[in-house]
């Protein structure tokens, strides 16, 4: 009996032996089978970072051109030029006042969607290199979109200053303190929310490719509800209450009212420009202020979801 229990002792010794050194082992081929892997991806990547003897360099024959182009902008300062031309020669006409109209129209859509669209990689990119710097718990969300948000707005203050005295001077609008103030305000705070609003759609969605489409939709909406292309007084009265919800309509509402709102001069008739301002397009002078909050709001309401997303 105790040949057959010292034999069973022995026989679980060596088994647990066996397994312990069988573990070692195969730690010691996996260590060795790794630092194989490691040598044969290094010399993989030596071998491919050099190019082979007589290649060259990728090169692309077709030509694109991005919507900020010089092409582009050649062709709307040369439409700010005629309009200017024409607004100097002619003031007693209400294409006046549309020629006006579709600039204030042009720059709002065209750089505001630039901006809006640009900055939406550079968000996606930075948001990455937050997830690995969060991690490593180097800062919180806070400051990152705190800065975020407060870089854009000087940058946007001198964008907007540049292209309103250029502009404003170019089609020769009225030099007042006043309606230049009003000018400058409205294009700066438009700008801004048009940028805050591409970095909002990427920091609600998965990345940039899905917020440029869902920002496409919002454009094109925008563009429709804007009263540019169909006056707020002639839209269905349903459809109406969109127009106070869409940014672009209170951004050309302050424009317009601020430099046409209160001219007591004749236009084709006895009827004013204050007047037909306000029977045709619906905008009142004294909305002015109203419409400056609105703007300003915009604006906080595109920083509010950004920051909380």
């Amino acid at each position: 009996m105790k040949l057959q229990a010292l034999r069973k002792k022995l026989k679980v010794l060596n088994s647990e032996i066996y397994d312990s050194a069988m573990s070692s082992l195969f730690v010691v081929l996996g260590v060795l089978k790794m630092r194989l892997v490691t040598r044969r991806n290094k010399a993989l990547i030596k071998e491919l970072s050099a190019p082979p003897p007589g290649s060259i360099d990728l090169y692309f024959q077709l030509d694109i051109h991005t919507p900020s182009s010089p092409s582009a902008w050649l062709a709307y300062g040369s439409s700010i030029g005629h309009i200017g031309e024409t607004h100097h020669t002619m003031q007693n006409r209400k294409q006046d006042i549309f020629n006006s109209m579709s600039s204030m129209y042009a720059a709002v859509l065209f750089i505001g969607v630039q901006n809006a669209t640009s900055v939406q990689p550079v968000v996606a990119i930075e948001r990455t290199v937050f997830y690995r710097e969060r991690a490593a718990g180097m800062y919180s969300a806070l400051p990152y979109a705190f800065a975020q948000v407060m870089i854009e707005i000087p940058y946007t203050l001198v964008q907007a200053f540049i292209y309103g005295v250029i502009v404003y001077s170019m089609i020769g609008f009225e030099w007042t303190a006043i309606k230049f103030f009003w000018y400058i305000f409205f294009m700066y705070f438009t700008l801004l929310y048009m940028t805050f609003y591409g970095m909002m759609d990427v920091a609600i969605t998965p990345n940039h490719n899905i917020a440029s489409l869902v920002s496409s939709a919002f454009y094109a909406i925008w563009n429709l509800f804007s009263g540019f292309i169909i006056p707020r007084t002639r839209v269905l009265i349903w459809w109406r209450w969109y127009c106070w919800a869409c940014p672009l309509s209170w951004t050309l509402y302050g424009l317009i009212a601020s430099r046409y709102g209160d001219l007591e001069d004749k236009v084709e008739g006895d009827e004013t420009v204050k007047d037909f301002v306000r029977n045709y397009f619906g905008f009142r002078h004294d909305f002015v202020g109203i419409c400056a909050i609105a703007v300003v709001g915009m604006s906080a309401i595109c920083v509010h979801l950004c920051v909380l997303h």
